[in-house]
């Protein structure tokens, strides 16, 4: 049976060790031994936060990915195949290739930091995509091409060319960033003129605000700071949504942390026909604009929130709910992911989410 959603690109495994009882400073203290709890590790990368949090959302998603040859390789294949057997049919094994893998490090009270290995994802192109499986699918959703050098070289032109080929092939397309560090290749990228070729190829464009501010206001967002989420406006945002709408995207929006989620649909209502494929209504999205608080939660980890964030908001288009509902769902869905340390565990099932929200889940 095909599946309805497919999403490629970036996988890793993901190693947590337990610094909760630590403070930042003595994490990268020299000389020093600490006391740390057990260590725990999970699937990360897009293909994972997002396909297994829409595995458990009950969409039929086809996980697209690429590992090395290696105990890294093996243990993402078996994890991934701990939810479903079938899960991890399309994950491709590279011959003496080193796997990808990420170091979450979150100390007491402090955002985490990521310490990740590219691998085998150097080389990823348009020929790692399967586009016989995409060419049944109804949403192809593409992660994290800033960790993907050969589809950001040459500003964006495979990307475009890998875009351009799942385009002709008929879904809905989706893509999410992760945030390069600056002074890295994908940081020293022209991503403005990326977006800018591929946007229009690109119906669903969601990113984090960090991600796009570092891409297309790198002046706010140094200026700002750590005040960045508390300094944003609604006037603000909407001016930022209406620059990515511009460059072709046809709902537009930015996942916003503790600050909830924001999205925004163009004002052409032809360039929404896309969502008439699965089952929304254009009319709906046509100048939609809201602003969504977050839920309310105990935060145990913030590892792959934004991932699932963007899973919520793809069911609830799947099932074709009315915009301000696959605001609400993208938002609780991100709550139930930071509610367990690891990318995927908090994530529960479409009913029990949609339980909590008409329960009356308080937001902040």
């Amino acid at each position: 049976m095909p599946a309805d959603v497919i999403v490629a690109g970036h996988i890793a495994l993901d190693i947590l060790p337990d610094l909760s009882s630590l403070q930042p400073e003595q994490v990268i203290a020299a000389g020093k031994v600490h006391e740390i709890g057990p260590i725990s590790y999970s699937t990360g990368g897009a293909v994972s936060n997002t396909g297994l949090a829409l595995h458990r959302l009950g969409v039929n998603v086809g996980l697209q990915a690429l590992v090395g040859d290696d105990w890294v390789g093996r243990a993402i294949i078996d994890y991934v195949r701990s939810f479903e057997p079938t899960l991890g049919d399309h994950i491709q094994i590279a011959s003496n290739a080193a796997s990808p893998y990420t170091i979450v490090i979150e100390p007491q009270n402090h955002d985490r930091t990521l310490l990740t290995h590219t691998g085998v994802y150097n080389d990823y192109s348009l020929e790692d995509i399967n586009l016989d499986q995409v060419a049944g699918c109804k949403h192809f959703h593409l992660g994290y091409p800033t960790l993907l050098p050969r589809l950001y070289a040459d500003d964006g032109a495979n990307l475009l060319k890998a875009l351009r080929a799942v385009k002709d092939l008929g879904p809905v397309t989706s893509i999410d960033m992760s945030l390069p560090p600056p002074d890295s290749p994908s940081g020293r990228a022209n991503w403005r003129a990326i977006l800018e070729r591929c946007l229009p190829l690109v119906d669903i464009f969601v990113p984090s605000i960090e991600e796009i501010m570092f891409m297309l206001r790198p002046n706010d967002l140094a200026r700002w700071g750590e005040g960045l989420l508390n300094s944003l406006t609604a006037v603000y945002l909407t001016r930022l949504a209406d620059e990515l709408i511009a460059m072709g995207a046809g709902i537009a929006g930015f996942k916003l942390g503790e600050r909830g989620l924001f999205l925004r649909g163009s004002d052409d209502r032809s360039r929404l026909a896309f969502l008439s494929s699965i089952g929304g209504a254009p009319d709906d999205w046509a100048g939609f604009q809201t602003w969504h608080p977050a839920f309310q939660v105990d935060v145990a980890g913030t590892t792959g929130a934004g991932d699932a964030a963007y899973a919520g908001l793809i069911a609830a288009l799947m099932r074709g709910l009315e915009p301000e509902a696959c605001a609400w769902m993208a938002c609780a869905v991100a709550a139930c992911n930071i509610e367990a340390a690891d990318a995927t565990s908090g994530v529960r099932s479409w009913g029990e989410t949609e339980g909590r929200i008409a329960a009356g889940w308080v937001t902040r």
